[in-house]
C-alpha cells in the first residue's frame, strides 16, 4: 500500500559525497509525478520536498535509481482490539497516513502490523496514532503467548456466564416448539439480558465507540447496534406497556453470547494456525554451558559470544550456530529442514541452533548467535510470508472497506421498508436487527490470512520455506521446471575421476590445477584440492589470479601463464587441444562426465574429469513432477554429451547444455516465451541470474545465501523429490484461500437477502454470524493435517 502525502516530506539521504551528487538528487526528483519543489541539503544529508498526493515510494525508487539509499527499517507491532477486516482497513489507512511512514500491513489473523519506516519515526507517535484509532499496538513480547491463552481462558468464563444466562431465555421458545407454553417473569429476562448485555456486551460498546470516534465503522458496531435494539426495544415494551407482551431479550442476549462463543471458537483456532511457528520459537534453548578461561558457565544467550565453546549433552538442544570443535553425535534436524532421519555429525561438520542433540556430548565454537542464526532467519522468514498479502486480497480489501457502511445502509432500508409495508414497528425493527447481526465482516477479513498462516507454516515444519503470499499464486500455474544440474539432481560433491597430460606428468598438472583452484569453493576446484592432498603434493604459490565466472581461472607461475578452463573458457578463448587429448576427453563426455583443460601459455596441456553421482531420489523427484503435468527441463554449463547422459537417465526431454550463468537466465526467458509458466531450480551463485528471471525460483537448502535470497521459496531439506511437494503445499494454500472467500461471501450473499426479507430470526442470525469466521478458520486448518508425499 502505498504511502501519500501533500506536505513537506524531509527524506534522509545517504550515499552523496559532492554538490554534483546533491545537484543530480535534485534533478531525478523533480521529475517524479506530483513533486512540486525539492532541496537537497549536502551538510545534513537530507532532501525537502514539496508534493502534491505523491507516494514516498515512488521517491524511495526514483532515489534507489540514482544509486542513493534512504535509510530505513520495518518493525512488527502487536495490535489489540481488533475484531474483523474493517478493523485491519481502519488501521492500515491510519499508519499510512502517518509522516514518515513508507507502508504498513496489517494481519488480522495473527493481530500484527508490520512497518516499514523511516529512521525519523519513532514508536510512541505510531503508538498514538494507532491509540487514536481505537486500536492498541505495542512491541511484541517474550510472554506474547502465555497473554493471548490466558485471555482465551478469559472469555471462556465469559462465554460460560452468558451461556448460562441465555439457555433459560431461549427454553420458553423451545418447549413453544415442543407445544408447551412456560414463560419466565419479565424481571427476570429483564435481570438475564442485562448481565448478558453489560458483561458481554461491554466489549463491542467499547469497539464500536473506538470505530466511530475514529471515523469508521466495524463488526462491533453493527453487533452493538442490533443487540442494543432488541435489548431496548424490549425494555421500552415492558415499561410502555401494560399486560402481556412479546419481549425480545432472548434475541439480544442469545445474539452476544452466540457471537461472543464464534470469537472464542476464532481465538482457539487461531492459534492453531500458529503453531508452525511456536513451535520453531520453542527450539531456542534459553541459556548454555560455555567455557571460558578453563571454567564452565550456565549462560544466558545474550551473553553469549562468537567464538565461544558451547557444551551440548545428550538430549539437548543446540542453542547456536557453529562448528562442531569436539566430539561426534546424530543430530536430529527435522524441525528446521524437514528430514525425518537423525544426521550424522562430527569434528569440522557445522550444526544450527535448534537441533536436537542424540548420543554424543558435543563442543561447538559459536560462529552465529540471535538474529544470525539459520533458525531465526527461517522464523523470520516465515512470520513474513505471513503478513504478506497475495494480488487476490487487495481486491478483499476494497469490499471490506466499504462493507459495514453498507450493511448499515441495508439495515435502515430494511426498517423503513418494512414500516412502509405496514408491518409494526418493532417487528420492522427485529428484522433490521437481522440484518445487522447476519453480516460477516469477520469472515471476509480472516480468509486469506488464516489460510496463509496455515500453509506456511505446515510447508516450514516440513522444510519448505515461502518468500511471500503471491508465491501461492504463481505456484497453482507452473507448467514447468527447470533444474539446473549440479547440487540439485546430482549430489553436488564430483571427485577426480581420471586426468590425462601430454608433455607434463600427471602429478604435476594436477599440482598446477590444484594450486590454481587454492582456496576456491567450487565443486571442481575443492575436488581437484582433495586429489592432491591425498597425494601429498606441495603446490606451488601462483600470482595475478583471476577467477573469470563461467570461465575458468588464471594465473602465473614462474613467469608462464596457466588457466584451467572449462568447455565455454575454451570456446572463448578459440583454444583446441591436440587431438589425442580431445579423443581420450571424448571417451570421458560419453561417460557422463565433466572436464576441465589445464592451459600452459594458451597451449592445452591436460585434462581433469569428474563424476558427480545422480542423487538416488532424482528420478523419482522428475516423475512426481510429470504426474502432476509438469514438463520439466534440464540446465548445465557442462558439456552436451555430458548433460544428454544424465537427461536420458532421468527420463527429461528437454535440455540446455554448454551456458554461461548469464545464458542460463536467457534459456529460462526462451522457455517462457514458449508460454511456459516457469519455476527454476537452482543452488549456486551462477543460479541466483536464472532463479530470478523465473516466474517462480526455488532455491535447494544446501546452497548459497545469495540463490536463497534470489528465490521465491527455499527448500531446507536438499532433496529434488520435495520440489514437487513444495509446489502441492502452495497450490493446496491458494486453493484454501478461495475456498474461503468464496464462503465468506456466500454466508452475506445469501443471508443478507433473507434477512431482508424477514425470513432469518435475529438469534439464527446471530449463529450464523459467529460460525462464519470459525468456520473459514477451521477450514484452513485443514492445511496443517498435509504431510509430504515424499
Amino acid at each position: 500500500m502505498s504511502k501519500q502525502t501533500s506536505e513537506l516530506l524531509m527524506l534522509p539521504i545517504s550515499g552523496m559525497h559532492c554538490a554534483a551528487c546533491a545537484t543530480r538528487l535534485e534533478k531525478v526528483l523533480s521529475k517524479v509525478e506530483g513533486v512540486t519543489e525539492v532541496t537537497v541539503n549536502l551538510a545534513t544529508e537530507k532532501a525537502s520536498i514539496q508534493s502534491e498526493h505523491t507516494p514516498v515510494t515512488s521517491m524511495i525508487a526514483a532515489i534507489e535509481k540514482a544509486g542513493f539509499q534512504v535509510p530505513q527499517h520495518s518493525v512488527t507491532y502487536d495490535i489489540k482490539g481488533m475484531h474483523c477486516a474493517s478493523c485491519q482497513q481502519r488501521i492500515e489507512k491510519v499508519l499510512n497516513r502517518q509522516p514518515g511512514v513508507i507502508s504498513a500491513v496489517v494481519n488480522l489473523a495473527t493481530e500484527k502490523a508490520r512497518i516499514s519506516m523511516l529512521g525519523s519515526v519513532t514508536n510512541e507517535a505510531l503508538f498514538q496514532a494507532i491509540a487514536k484509532a481505537g486500536y492498541e499496538g505495542s512491541l511484541p513480547k517474550d510472554n506474547s503467548d502465555l497473554e493471548e491463552k490466558a485471555a482465551v481462558d478469559h472469555d471462556w468464563i465469559w462465554l460460560l456466564v452468558g451461556a448460562l444466562c441465555s439457555i433459560p431465555l431461549l427454553l420458553p421458545m423451545l418447549f413453544g416448539f415442543a407445544g408447551y407454553h412456560w414463560m419466565l417473569s419479565i424481571p427476570v429476562q429483564f435481570t438475564l439480558a442485562t448481565i448478558v448485555q453489560v458483561g458481554l456486551g461491554t466489549r463491542f460498546y467499547r469497539g464500536a465507540w473506538a470505530a466511530l470516534r475514529g471515523g469508521s465503522s466495524n463488526m462491533d458496531v453493527l453487533v452493538a447496534l442490533g443487540t442494543t435494539a432488541a435489548y431496548g426495544l424490549s425494555v421500552y415494551q415492558w415499561i410502555s406497556t401494560p399486560g402481556p407482551v412479546h419481549l425480545y431479550f432472548e434475541s439480544s442476549a442469545t445474539v452476544l453470547t452466540l457471537v461472543w462463543f464464534g470469537k472464542w471458537l476464532e481465538q482457539r483456532a487461531k492459534r492453531q494456525t500458529s503453531e508452525a511457528i511456536r513451535a520453531l520459537q520453542a527450539l531456542k534453548p534459553e541459556q548454555a554451558w560455555v567455557s571460558r578461561d578453563g571454567e564452565e558457565q550456565w549462560l544466558p544467550l545474550a551473553a553469549i559470544q562468537r567464538g565461544d565453546r558451547v557444551r551440548v549433552r545428550a538430549g539437548e538442544r543446540i542453542p547456536v550456530d557453529g562448528i562442531i570443535d569436539e566430539g561426534s553425535s546424530h543430530l536430529d534436524e527435522s524441525l528446521l529442514t524437514g528430514e525425518s532421519l537423525p544426521v550424522s555429525k562430527a569434528s569440522g561438520d557445522q550444526v544450527r541452533t535448534g537441533a536436537m542433540n542424540g548420543e554424543g556430548l558435543l563442543w561447538v565454537v559459536t560462529t552465529a548467535l540471535g538474529e544470525e542464526t539459520l533458525l531465526s532467519r527461517i522464523i523470520a522468514r516465515v512470520e513474513m510470508a505471513q503478513m504478506a498479502k497475495p494480488p487476490i486480497q487487495h481486491k478483499v480489501d476494497q469490499i471490506s472497506a466499504v462493507f459495514v457502511p453498507v450493511v448499515l445502509m441495508l439495515a435502515l432500508l430494511t426498517l423503513v421498508g418494512w414500516y412502509l409495508y405496514g408491518v409494526s414497528g418493532e417487528l420492522a425493527l427485529i428484522h433490521a436487527v437481522s440484518v445487522l447481526v447476519i453480516a460477516c465482516p469477520c469472515a471476509l477479513g480472516l480468509a486469506t490470512p488464516a489460510a496463509i498462516m496455515a500453509g506456511t507454516g505446515t510447508a516450514a515444519r516440513h522444510g519448505i520455506l515461502i518468500r511471500d503470499a503471491g508465491v501461492l499464486e504463481k505456484a497453482e500455474q507452473i507448467s514447468m521446471v527447470v533444474f539446473d544440474k549440479t547440487g540439485t539432481l546430482t549430489e553436488g560433491h564430483p571427485a577426480l575421476s581420471a586426468s590425462f597430460a601430454l608433455g607434463i606428468s600427471e602429478s604435476d598438472s594436477l599440482r598446477l590445477a590444484a594450486a590454481l583452484q587454492q582456496g576456491s569453493a567450487h565443486p571442481l576446484g575443492v575436488a581437484l584440492q582433495q586429489a592432491a592432498e591425498q597425494q601429498q603434493l606441495d603446490l606451488p604459490a601462483f600470482s595475478q589470479i583471476n577467477n573469470r565466472a563461467g570461465l575458468g581461472v588464471e594465473g602465473t607461475f614462474q613467469g608462464q601463464t596457466y588457466a584451467l578452463y572449462g568447455n565455454q573458457g575454451m570456446k572463448q578463448n578459440q583454444l583446441v587441444p591436440d587431438i589425442a587429448l580431445s579423443e581420450s576427453a571424448e571417451e570421458e563426455y560419453k561417460l557422463g562426465r565433466t572436464v576441465s583443460w589445464l592451459v600452459m601459455n594458451n597451449k592445452v596441456i591436460a585434462w581433469f574429469s569428474f563424476q558427480d553421482p545422480i542423487k538416488s531420489t532424482a528420478k523419482a523427484a522428475v516423475e512426481a513432477l510429470k504426474t502432476q503435468g509438469i514438463e520439466v527441463a534440464l540446465l548445465s554449463g557442462d558439456h552436451e554429451q555430458s548433460v544428454r547422459l544424465v537427461s536420458d537417465q532421468l527420463g527429461i526431454s528437454t535440455m540446455a547444455s554448454e551456458v554461461l550463468p548469464e545464458q542460463k537466465a536467457d534459456a529460462v526467458s526462451s522457455w517462457r516465451k514458449q508460454n511456459y509458466i516457469v519455476a527454476m531450480v537452482g543452488d549456486g551463485i551462477n543460479d541466483a541470474p536464472a532463479l530470478a528471471e523465473s516466474d517462480l525460483g526455488i532455491a535447494m537448502g544446501s546452497g548459497t545465501d545469495v540463490a536463497m535470497a534470489s528465490a521465491a521459496m527455499t527448500l531446507m531439506r536438499n532433496d529434488p523429490k520435495a520440489i514437487a511437494d513444495a509446489l502441492q503445499i502452495a497450490r493446496l494454500t491458494s486453493r484454501k484461500i478461495k475456498q474461503n472467500l468464496f464462503w465468506a461471501f456466500i454466508y452475506n450473499v445469501v443471508a443478507l437477502p433473507l434477512a431482508v426479507l424477514g425470513l432469518l430470526d435475529p438469534v439464527f442470525a446471530g449463529a450464523a454470524m459467529a460460525f462464519s469466521s470459525v468456520s473459514v478458520v477451521t477450514n484452513a486448518l485443514w492445511l496443517t493435517r498435509w504431510k509430504p508425499k515424499s
